[in-house]
């Protein structure tokens, strides 16, 4: 038995391809708002709960005995409940056993497809900035990752870099769509742009879609959906950040039988089923009437109103943002060095915990100016913070 001193001494163990990484910036900045008293912009995680609905049929589940390991790839209900929600949202008709996986969380559903479907050596094309995962993730699989920048204003996908970057060598490309950090919806015309790109070169599509339901200023299109491409797309998407159950951690990956065997494998062995009772609950929630999620964006667009004129009015430059419940905003009025001793200060100093923008890019130059702002908070809250910023925060 070592005592906290010895364990001090001893060199952090950790696996190469892991090395380049530490504890994410999520838990980081979350730590620091607790001993701050900060109020939270961080975290993508609501401060308000899920519908009681689909808590109740969640309670009910327990009740009812649904509390030993499930089907590995999903309860038969969700699974119908998923084909069904997206036969509805694109018009794609699946089958629920042979093309549906359930996951924990959208996160290992990138984690299985990346490990079930790419070797070490093959080349992924990722947007930059991205959510963290996919970096590490890749690592792991041993991928060769390649990136390219999305840019403010509008972070338009460049299509020369990407028609220049993609090739016969390419398996795979990662896309996020709405897509965090930058709130940005792909448009049709890029989406079948990456289309005609990808049958050209035989490559896939791995493309996270949690945010699907939180499209405000354009139509969400799933990229599965465009001609030729269901049969070379990984589709992926939650529960959580619609349904404001984050820490249910539902989630799912959509693909052909061909694609599908791979990321099952690799699902099997990460982590085998999804709590049965939690997948309960998300039957209901898939099956909720349009009036939820009607309503669902009505309040984020308030929200999202709220925020972004209160950045301004603090003096930050604003980038649109079209879908999500994120915004960036350029710190640089305010006269810090870059994004991470801007962060620290708005938490110590100003009370207000926000995400420096500089740890989803390869390079971390590229996102020194941004901060991203989360607004699934409740609107007290995102006074709140404006009101700490507005009093305390001062223009360089």
């Amino acid at each position: 038995m070592s005592t906290t001193d010895e364990i001090t001494h001893h060199p952090l163990q950790v696996a190469k391809r892991l090395e380049k990484f530490r504890p994410t910036i999520f838990t980081q900045m979350s730590m620091l708002a607790i001993k701050h008293e900060a109020i939270s912009l961080g975290q993508g995680c609501p401060n308000f709960d899920g519908p009681e609905f689909v808590k109740e049929a969640a309670i009910q589940a327990i009740k009812d005995g649904k509390n030993q390991y499930p089907r590995g790839y999903g309860v038969p209900d969700l699974n119908v409940a998923i084909a069904e929600r997206l036969k509805k949202d694109t018009g794609l008709i699946v089958d629920p056993d042979n093309e549906v996986t359930v996951t924990t969380g959208c996160t290992e559903a990138i984690a299985a497809t990346v490990l079930g479907l790419i070797n070490p050596g093959d080349e992924v094309i990722l947007f930059a900035p991205f959510y963290d995962s996919y970096n590490a993730t890749l690592s792991m699989a041993g991928a060769n990752i390649k990136s390219i920048t999305l840019r403010p204003p509008d972070f338009a996908v460049p299509i020369e870099e990407l028609k220049s970057n993609i090739s016969k060598n390419t398996r795979a490309i990662l896309i996020n769509t709405p897509h965090n950090p930058t709130g940005k919806i792909f448009t049709r015309e890029e989406l079948n742009t990456i289309a005609s790109l990808c049958i050209e070169n035989d490559v896939l599509v791995f493309t996270d879609e949690v945010y699907d339901k939180l499209a405000f200023d354009m139509e969400h299109i799933s990229i599965a959906s465009l001609p030729g491409m269901f049969e070379r797309t990984v589709t992926m998407n939650s529960l959580g950040k619609s349904f404001s159950l984050t820490g249910w951690k539902v989630g799912w990956a959509i693909a052909p039988p061909h694609l599908t065997w791979g990321l099952r494998l690799a699902h099997t062995f990460i982590n085998f089923s999804t709590a049965n009772p939690l997948q309960c609950g998300a039957v209901a929630a898939l099956r909720a009437p349009d009036s939820y999620f009607v309503e669902l964006k009505k309040d984020y667009i308030a929200k999202r109103a709220i925020l972004v004129e209160g950045l301004k009015s603090v003096g930050f430059k604003v980038f649109p943002s079209n879908g999500t419940f994120f915004v960036l905003a350029d710190h640089t009025p305010f006269g810090m060095e870059n994004d991470v001793v801007f962060c620290k200060y708005l938490t110590k100093e100003i009370g207000v915990a926000a995400i420096p923008s500089s740890v989803f890019y390869f390079n971390p130059e590229e996102g020194k100016n941004l901060v991203r702002f989360a607004f699934c908070k409740d609107e007290e809250t995102i006074k709140a913070a404006i009101e700490r910023m507005k009093k305390k925060l001062k223009k360089k």
